[in-house]
């Protein structure tokens, strides 16, 4: 059985400035997954930086708090309980519009990794 404490993960800015908290990933734990499983926090009235996976389609769940959600030229109002699919190489970013922390879960498929970001500088 392998189970992963969220409360022992390693925390760490990503390349577009989400909290990240890994849970899973292949390429760095000996799993047999197809995706890769993180756990997301963006304070309130920050964006993420623009950026696409050139290869990997991405879901976030919502756990807790209000975001604008952005992929491609298409924006939406997310909240908790709402799954959203980012399909491969769409250039994405979030902003928390709530006054708590935007909490969500990002799974990917292929599992993460750097070499497949993309942080589009403007």
């Amino acid at each position: 059985m392998f189970i992963r404490d969220l409360s022992k993960c390693r925390q760490f800015i990503a390349g577009d400035n989400t909290t990240l908290k890994e849970l899973f990933n292949p390429r760095e734990d000996d799993l047999k997954l197809r995706y890769s499983l993180a756990h997301a926090v963006v304070k309130p009235g920050d964006i993420t930086h623009k950026h696409r996976l050139r290869s990997s389609s991405e879901v976030y769940y919502i756990i807790k708090g209000k975001g604008r959600m952005h992929i491609d030229d298409d924006s939406e109002e997310v909240y908790e309980g709402h799954a959203i699919y980012i399909p491969p190489n769409s250039v994405q970013w979030i902003k928390n519009i709530g006054i708590g922390d935007l909490v969500f879960i990002c799974i990917v498929e292929p599992p993460w990794q750097a070499a497949d970001e993309e942080v589009i500088r403007e």
